[in-house]
């Protein structure tokens, strides 16, 4: 069994060695209760996550939101060009404040590929 606590401080996984990386433009989060935390636990705190959400979206910090489709959380788009970044945005949120929620941050940026249709390589960060 893996520790959720550690969980959320793995670095997200890297490209393998020479691979062309796209610049970061956003940084995915995908937010997943804890192991051991009830829905009512998360339901006391929600209310205040709801304003702190809605607050970073109007300070055009959270750019897409999403449910999960297995009902066990949300995936947030940040406005971030680092996982560090994204880090300090959810740090203020409560859920984060009280250690209810797993985070994987995920940077993306533009599609590779697609560069090679108008003439031009992949593009490096």
């Amino acid at each position: 069994m893996t520790n959720p606590v550690m969980q959320t401080q793995l670095p997200s996984p890297q490209p393998p060695s020479g691979a062309v990386s796209p610049k970061t433009t956003e940084v995915m989060v995908v937010l997943t209760a804890k192991q051991g935390i009830s829905r009512d636990q998360i339901m006391k705190v929600m209310p205040a996550e709801i304003r702190a959400t809605v607050k970073l979206y109007l300070d055009s910090k959270i750019r897409q939101w999403y449910s999960r489709g297995d009902g066990r959380g949300v995936i947030l788009f940040l406005d971030v060009k680092t996982v560090d970044e994204a880090h300090a945005v959810m740090d203020t949120l409560p859920l984060s404040k009280e250690n209810l929620m797993d985070h994987e941050y995920i940077p993306v940026g533009p599609l590779l590929p697609l560069g090679s249709l108008i003439g031009g390589g992949p593009q490096q960060q």
